[in-house]
């Protein structure tokens, strides 16, 4: 059952609350699924919130935290003491959101709720992930699966799969290793089906040896890309020596999509850093503010140029008029080309493409709209009876403008995916601000030509 509370409802639940009405409230709660039991959470004020979240049974209110919005996870964890986590919270829950849970608490407090983990195993495999570098597969994946080896029978590998699936929620692939543990492939479950309790037929002679999997140590990004790619719901992942250690399923990876997604968008923006609505002023104008800094020394960069062409400005007041259609003409047209080219890296289409065909590719886009956008305020200018330099001026200066502004926008984003450097940076004020510099400079520079051998 899904639910959305409306503000009357919304507002009788916080009366609930105030008054201490529990049965009301668990009433209200009963069968509802825990993401939607979490987004009522993230509505009330922090003391609503944790009285709430203390009526629910451990295993459910383990499920809810995870759905929390960060920062009032974040709250409520501190509102728990150390044992309450690690009993009530991280015992119900895999490895891979324990992890992420415990990332959030002090180093002192994190110690003391891994000590208290009753289960030895299930503390071992927490502190193994916590050991991997973040943005990693490793910290991504989740110990938790289903392997059977080589050399077991059919029904040898049925009752151990029986016993292995009670730790796990979800069973996708089931993973054959050998005697080291080593990744060696799949068992498809149609062969599984047919060779049923044999004990005769051995495991390596039903298994599929074609297998995709990623290192500890890949990058979300190709976690992402790969799984993508060959269309799987649940990757394995493996150690240097090709060790079986994890896997990695399709609801990590849309989470990890979801946050880069949110994070290109940030610094397609001009923000530097992961903010959010509710951080701090002094979080929000740290994250905005080497950009605007950024774009302010452009502007004064800009403005140098002006004064720099005053003399230009004086023989015809009217170029002034078109320093708006250039500079914004320049942005759009430098962010266009910028965002074609980090979707492409960011989609892996892009990952083998070199550096001279796609620039040539861009400059004959570039041609054909500079042509249009020329020839258009041509006709334009000519049709409002401007003067004859001015008409030239503005045409070519726009022609040439679209054409550098494609150029920037398609090479910075790759140079900054060739220095590590996240492209999306290229589609937001760096680029604008370039392209705006070098418009209105480009602009001046051909009205000085045509102005001189026209007038």
């Amino acid at each position: 059952m899904s639910v959305e509370l409306t503000r009357p409802q919304l507002d009788a639940l916080r009366a609930d609350v105030a008054q201490g009405r529990d049965s009301a409230i668990q009433a209200l709660l009963a069968d509802l699924h825990p993401a939607d039991i979490g987004a009522i959470i993230d509505n009330l004020h922090l003391e609503e919130a944790v009285y709430v979240y203390r009526l629910l049974d451990s295993e459910l209110a383990a499920e809810v935290l995870l759905e929390l919005h960060e920062d009032l996870r974040e709250d409520l964890l501190n509102s728990l003491t150390s044992r309450e986590i690690a009993e009530d919270v991280l015992e119900h829950i895999d490895t891979d959101d324990a992890a992420d849970v415990i990332a959030d608490l002090s180093e002192d407090k994190k110690r003391e709720v891994i000590a208290l983990l009753d289960d030895p195993e299930h503390r071992e495999d927490i502190e193994e992930l916590l050991t991997y570098a973040e943005g990693t597969a490793g910290a991504l994946m989740a110990k938790e699966l289903v392997s059977v080896r080589t050399d077991w029978t059919v029904a040898r590998a049925i009752v151990e799969m029986r016993r292995q699936a009670q730790e796990v929620d979800h069973v996708y692939t089931i993973y054959v290793v050998d005697k080291d543990e080593r990744l060696c492939g799949i068992l498809p479950l149609k062969e599984l089906l047919f060779s049923a309790e044999s004990t005769r037929t051995l495991i390596k002679h039903i298994a599929e040896e074609e297998v995709f999997s990623v290192t500890t140590d890949s990058d979300v990004e190709e976690v992402v890309n790969r799984m993508r790619k060959y269309d799987v719901v649940v990757l394995p992942v493996v150690d240097k020596n090709g060790i079986l250690v994890g896997r990695i399923t399709f609801d990590d990876v849309m989470d990890v999509m979801s946050d880069e997604a949110s994070e290109d968008y940030q610094l397609a923006s001009g923000i530097s850093e992961d903010v959010d609505a509710t951080d701090s002023p002094i979080v929000q104008v740290r994250a905005r503010l080497p950009w605007l800094l950024i774009g302010l020394a452009g502007g004064i960069i800009t403005s140098r140029i002006i004064a720099q062409y005053e003399g230009q400005l004086r023989i015809d007041p009217t170029m002034a008029f078109f320093m708006p259609l250039i500079a914004a003409t320049a942005g759009n047209v430098g962010v266009q080309s910028s965002a074609i080219v980090v979707q492409g890296l960011a989609s892996g289409s892009m990952g083998n493409v070199k550096l001279a065909p796609r620039m040539w590719k861009e400059l004959r886009v570039a041609l054909l709209t500079a042509l249009v956008c020329g020839a258009a305020i041509f006709a334009i200018n000519f049709a409002l009876e401007q003067t004859q330099a001015l008409t030239y001026t503005v045409s070519i200066a726009l022609f040439t403008v679209i054409l550098t502004a494609a150029m920037f926008g398609t090479v910075i984003p790759l140079l900054l995916d060739r220095l590590k450097v996240d492209p999306a940076l290229a589609t937001g004020p760096f680029v604008t601000t370039l392209n705006d510099i070098f418009g209105l400079l480009t602009y001046f520079t051909v009205g000085h030509l045509m102005y001189g051998i026209l007038t």
